[in-house]
């Protein structure tokens, strides 16, 4: 029996592979990872949201914040974490890794759409590294077979602290008819939007990817 250890691939590896593939790969410590697919559902909330920001943002005059959706990668620097987050906004002149254009590395606020099996990933390990982001003053989770929105927002802590040391405090929305403020950028978004067409599951049903 071989006790070798798997190669682990370097950053540019990753990148090459990430690149000619049609599947889009998380990276993180010389492994790399395929990220399922999403269910009609999932991407129906994810477009409306997209959408409903790029229009309050445009109606606000914030002609210096963009709304990207899961085909822009993120790379979490502090942490080495290259992902692709559902949605996210950035503003201000975009900064990217190592002045490569397919590769953000100063999101303003992060959002994803959860499912049954990345729901534990995305407020756990996922936020963690999602943390590490000193651009980052929001994180957006979003259920997709009830209305539910929950809002993480940092609040730094004193002094020149790191940013794992900030508090991240939460509001969650669970009414139908409720709204809740990105208030880093200035913009109130309704559930109903949000949720607009989508269909829930009948009750104990579990949700899908």
């Amino acid at each position: 029996m071989s006790t070798a250890e798997k190669r682990r691939l370097t950053p540019q590896e990753y990148l090459a592979i990430d690149e000619a593939s049609e599947i889009r790969h998380e990276f993180l410590d010389g492994e790399i990872f395929a990220m399922s697919g999403a269910t009609f559902w999932h991407t129906l909330i994810k477009d409306n949201l997209s959408q409903v920001l790029r229009n309050k943002l445009a109606a606000k005059d914030a002609n210096d914040c963009y709304v990207l959706t899961s085909d822009q990668r993120v790379k979490v620097s502090a942490t080495g974490l290259y992902t692709y987050p559902d949605i996210l906004i950035c503003c201000g002149e975009p900064v990217f890794d190592e002045g490569i254009r397919n590769t953000l590395v100063n999101p303003r606020v992060l959002i994803e759409v959860l499912s049954e099996s990345t729901e534990r990933y995305d407020r756990g390990a996922k936020f963690g590294h999602y943390r590490q982001f000193a651009s980052v003053q929001e994180y957006l989770l979003i259920a997709q077979d009830r209305p539910s929105v929950e809002r993480y927002v940092r609040e730094p802590a004193a002094g020149d602290s790191p940013p794992e040391a900030d508090r991240w405090v939460l509001t969650a929305v669970t009414d139908a008819a409720g709204s809740l403020p990105l208030e880093s950028v200035g913009v109130e978004v309704t559930l109903a939007d949000i949720y607009d067409r989508v269909v829930f599951p009948p009750p104990g049903e579990p949700q899908q990817g």
